[in-house]
């Protein structure tokens, strides 16, 4: 009885989501389609939604393009890796230290971390550049790598609470057993909060992977700019009357954003279950 009830239902849910799935999932195939367009029609604007035309090359055309778009990919990877490694490393020692070692004012410091969750980043833009060129450091990726090196309030919050959760008595018996605080930390610690560090990883890749202001201040010579950076400036076009290659551009389009969806299809169980969706852009 209660299975002919939940049918309907189901299948009602079922529809409602299939719909809306095809629905957002429109944009994405009229991007697959220009991008295997031809540049007759690229040039003629005479795109439709779904592919008439199947020019794989245009895979291959954009790494051979004298913009040198291989080295934008590569420019990302760079950024990526030590963006991970970075966050990866201080916000573990940082939420280490607070959750366990004990210093008068921990609490009243971990406050103060939390409450710059609430300054927007459009506020500190200006001082973060002024700072960034008295160091010399315009027109280079350490202004998007360094600051990494230095957590953010969220990474932090989330890997002491999770910390916080496990026992105490494992680290006294690690003590007894000779280990110290950055023995425990390394050997029992990190191990446990696997998972936590791999929903941070994700969040980092994907907000990373995708930045576009962060560069556009700090990077002025195109063999320097990363992907999302590059992308601009090969749809930007030096007279009104050009018309940029839309097909390529889709192209790398999809290297841009297909790279982050596998990543966030195969981690959305960490996503979700340490709710960190977002939580990187504290830092920016």
């Amino acid at each position: 009885m209660n299975l002919n009830i939940r049918l309907p239902e189901k299948i009602t849910t079922y529809a409602i989501l299939t719909a809306l799935s095809a629905l957002l999932g429109t944009p994405l195939l009229y991007v697959f389609s220009i991008a295997l367009a031809s540049d007759q029609t690229t040039y003629l604007a005479k795109f439709t939604l779904l592919p008439q035309e199947f020019h794989f090359e245009n895979f291959i055309r954009i790494f051979q393009m004298d913009l040198n778009f291989a080295r934008f990919f590569l420019n990302s990877l760079t950024l990526v890796f030590f963006a991970i490694i970075g966050q990866l490393v201080s916000s573990s020692m940082v939420a280490y230290g607070f959750a366990r070692l004990r210093a008068p004012g921990k609490n009243i410091l971990f406050m103060i971390l939390l409450s710059t969750m609430m300054i927007p980043g459009e506020v500190t833009m200006i001082p973060s550049f002024m700072l960034f060129r008295y160091l010399g450091w315009i027109n280079t990726l350490l202004p998007l790598i360094v600051p990494n090196f230095f957590t953010n309030a969220f990474n932090v919050f989330l890997l002491r609470q999770f910390i916080a959760r496990i026992p105490t008595e494992l680290d006294e018996a690690a003590q007894i057993d000779g280990l110290g605080y950055f023995g425990i930390y390394y050997r029992i610690i990190l191990p446990m909060i696997r998972p936590a560090l791999i929903a941070i990883a994700i969040n980092t890749f994907t907000w990373n992977w995708g930045w576009f202001m962060g560069p556009l201040i700090y990077i002025n010579d195109f063999d320097k700019a990363p992907l999302a950076l590059g992308l601009q400036i090969l749809s930007a076009t030096s007279s009104s009357a050009q018309v940029p290659p839309w097909n390529l551009v889709m192209v790398g389009s999809l290297l841009l954003t297909l790279p982050m969806l596998v990543t966030y299809f195969f981690g959305q169980k960490y996503m979700d279950e340490f709710g960190v969706i977002g939580g990187s852009a504290a830092i920016k």
